[in-house]
């Protein structure tokens, strides 16, 4: 008896260390959304920013031009965004991006990595990105986050020791 109570509570132990293991994991898993320290005059949500990133809302409102910016298609942080926020796969982001082509309407920019994108962003009136919480520093303003679902496969940047924004 002695033996079947202490394996039900390594058992439990187990178990409290793979809910701390997931809740780490959530706070790993936001991804925020960058501006220069001089916000656009917009009020950001999920679907505004599905807007901006797909090239329907060009100015703020005050008239500022608005540049989005990408992480490269491999990257598994842009695969999230594209799911969570524009609610496309890589092949229906394609297909948008080669219609709107012929309308004269270029994809946002795509930038190497997300210091690249931190760089951009901090230097660019007007220039919007997303980066994981912890690749955010002080040159940047963050006007949004975004709680990533896990889905099998994903590999999303993680931060290690890093609290979730609020």
């Amino acid at each position: 008896m002695r033996g079947h109570f202490r394996q039900w509570l390594e058992w439990l132990a187990l178990g409290g260390l793979l809910a701390f293991a997931q809740v780490s994991w959530a706070a790993s898993s936001q991804m925020a959304v960058i501006t220069a320290p001089d916000t656009p005059h917009l009020t950001f949500d999920q679907n505004t920013l599905r807007n901006i990133y797909l090239k329907r809302i060009f100015v703020d409102g005050r008239g500022r031009r608005i540049t989005p910016v990408n992480l490269p298609s491999g990257a598994p942080l842009r695969k999230a965004f594209a799911h969570t926020i524009l609610h496309m796969d890589d092949d229906q982001l394609q297909d948008y991006w080669n219609k709107q082509y012929f309308q004269g309407v270029s994809p946002p920019y795509v930038l190497a990595s997300p210091d690249a994108v931190v760089q951009f962003v901090a230097k660019t009136p007007g220039a919007i990105g997303y980066v994981a919480v912890c690749q955010v520093d002080a040159t940047v303003r963050v006007v949004m986050t975004i709680t990533l679902p896990s889905r099998p496969g994903d590999e999303l940047p993680a931060c290690p020791g890093h609290q979730a924004l609020p």
